[in-house]
């Protein structure tokens, strides 16, 4: 019975089962997320709550259930999967419902900031999700390429930031400015609230930007080619399957 019900719940375009319960929970996440993109609230929108709550804390009881085959480390699997990344996600898109507050303590007021955790039920699509699959296939093969490029990425902030600091501290008040300024000369955003006025300082920031647009294109080359890699693997496997 649980062998069958993992099989269920595990995404598998073979299982036309599986199939219509990915579907099923798709649906129930959109119609979750509805109500966030109003301010208001209304008996309508309670009772979608209330419906896709009760989906959402089957499908995470059901997941626990079967977590020793999800794991396969028997026992422990029980207690480890509970804390892994998309369960946490899942148990933080159901908690918010669950509260149930006394307005009149202000004190209690607080957790209503657990409402807002309820945008967390859009990133529940991740599980359902094919594209985040092979892209999550991706970032494992390639992690150590993308350290590399991260490392590099956050040394360039700091140099970046530190020279820009000292060669023209006028226009930057703290070092978080520095960074900022850095941050945002990196990913080539620019949104020209702090810029340097000096000679110097703008010949530094077209240095620091020509080595910025070098290291945003690594990452984006190696994801772009390790996707196209992850797809034509799955394209054949399709066709020898046939």
């Amino acid at each position: 019975m649980r062998q069958k019900i993992y099989s269920i719940i595990s995404p598998d375009d073979n299982n036309k089962i599986s199939t219509a319960y990915n579907v099923i929970m798709m649906t129930t996440i959109l119609i979750s997320i509805i109500p966030l993109a109003f301010k208001e609230t209304n008996l309508i929108f309670q009772w979608m709550d209330h419906i896709t709550v009760t989906v959402f804390i089957i499908d995470y009881i059901l997941r626990i259930f079967v977590a020793d085959y999800k794991l396969n480390k028997s026992v422990a699997s029980f207690f480890i999967y509970p804390i892994t990344p998309m369960a946490i996600i899942d148990l933080f898109s159901i908690l918010p419902s669950l509260t149930v507050l006394n307005s009149g303590f202000k004190l209690l007021k607080l957790f209503r900031l657990l409402r807002t955790l309820k945008v967390l039920r859009a990133f529940k699509f991740l599980r359902y999700s094919k594209s985040f699959t092979i892209i999550s296939n991706v970032f494992k093969k390639q992690k150590r390429v993308l350290t590399a490029v991260a490392t590099m990425a956050v040394a360039y902030v700091l140099i970046s930031a530190l020279v820009i600091y000292n060669v023209e501290p006028e226009s930057f008040n703290t070092f978080f400015d520095a960074i900022y300024w850095a941050t945002i000369s990196l990913t080539t955003v620019g949104y020209g609230d702090i810029y340097p006025i000096t000679t110097i300082g703008r010949i530094v920031t077209m240095i620091s930007s020509i080595f910025g647009i070098a290291i945003i294109a690594l990452p984006s080359g190696v994801i772009t080619a390790g996707y196209l890699a992850e797809v034509n693997k799955e394209e054949d496997e399709g066709y020898k399957g046939l």
